[in-house]
């Protein structure tokens, strides 16, 4: 009841369903946001999984079941191997990677999402700066949000929002919503246009 809405992560490669990651199944995915929905009239984000082939199908299919935004991205697949011992570093053999290191697969899965679905986009993954930030709001997310640059300094999301604000009085800028989507993109036909 205290809670002003529910970001549900279907895609934590840490986590398994029978083996299975299941936030890579379309209908396991569509199905728990279908499931949510009937339980609760607060905002539902849905949070996916960049680990599939064409994260715009799940996008659309849980804001079919009434997903009121979608998270784009979670962690990238990875794994690590001690040299010396020939063994997985992780306990759990492959893992989450996120970071700056994920930041252009994570702009490139924001683009296509919010080419293909109608509610917004939360932009995550490897934002580190407001030049980070910046990028997935002209990408055309409505909203960031801040993870592993926090544990480096907590004080990593204030000083990202001090710069945005900072950019748009630089730009003349009065609502940050107006940079929102306003990427300037090459017309022509993508790899991704050919099956959105």
């Amino acid at each position: 009841e205290g809670v002003d809405g529910f970001e549900i992560n279907v895609s934590c490669p840490n986590v398994r369903e029978g083996g299975l990651s299941f936030g890579t199944s379309c209908p396991m995915t569509t199905d728990i946001t279908k499931r949510l929905r009937r339980l609760t009239r607060k905002p539902l984000i849905i949070k996916l999984t960049p680990n599939v082939t064409h994260i715009s199908e799940f996008a659309r299919a849980v804001e079919g079941e009434g997903a009121d935004a979608v998270s784009v991205i979670n962690t990238l697949i990875g794994m690590a191997v001690d040299v010396r011992t020939r063994k997985p570093v992780l306990s759990t053999v492959t893992g989450g990677l996120s970071g700056p290191a994920i930041k252009p697969v994570a702009l490139a899965k924001v683009y296509e999402v919010v080419r293909s679905v109608k509610i917004p986009v939360i932009g995550i993954g490897g934002i580190c700066c407001a030049t980070d930030a910046l990028e997935f709001l002209i990408t055309g997310a409505t909203a960031v949000q801040v993870g592993t640059a926090n544990f480096i300094d907590p004080a990593a999301g204030i000083k990202i929002a001090d710069g945005i604000e900072k950019y748009c009085e630089e730009q003349g800028i009065e609502d940050v919503a107006q940079i929102v989507g306003s990427l300037n993109a090459k017309t022509g036909v993508s790899v991704l246009d050919s099956w959105l």
